[in-house]
């Protein structure tokens, strides 16, 4: 589950799950719903394979959130679905999406960066929390 909140000039995102790999692809969900309006018009006819190296977990969704960007920056390509998979090694995914089409997705913000500030991971009784603010 992800909710967003404003944060100056920006927008934060805020992530609860049960699981590390249920946050990894919440967040992602997150992220690309702050860039489109229309998310569940977003149908997974293309497949990225994304694989990070082992790192701090806030890092990691840094990381992992800056690549997801980056891919949307260079080949316009919208992700609506994710597999993701964190473990001892890093984090490996799948993501599926589908190119923009101006006349089916309604854009909502640019997004120009995942910033560090306030970024964080961390276990909580209930499962795990993230917050990560991204630069509109």
């Amino acid at each position: 589950m992800y909710e967003t909140f404003d944060h100056t000039a920006d927008v934060g995102l805020r992530i609860r799950s049960e699981s590390l790999d249920g946050l990894f692809a919440d967040a992602a969900r997150g992220l690309f719903s702050v860039l489109v309006a229309n998310l569940e018009a977003v149908q997974p006819l293309d497949e990225v394979s994304i694989d990070l190296g082992r790192d701090e977990y806030d890092m990691l969704l840094f990381d992992w959130l800056a690549e997801l960007l980056y891919t949307f920056d260079v080949r316009k390509l919208l992700l609506s679905q994710f597999d993701v998979h964190v473990g001892d090694d890093g984090l490996r995914a799948t993501a599926r999406g589908e190119p923009l089409d101006p006349a089916r997705h309604l854009m909502a913000h640019e997004i120009k960066a995942i910033t560090y500030h306030e970024l964080k991971v961390e276990h909580t009784d209930d499962g795990w929390l993230a917050e990560v603010i991204v630069d509109i």
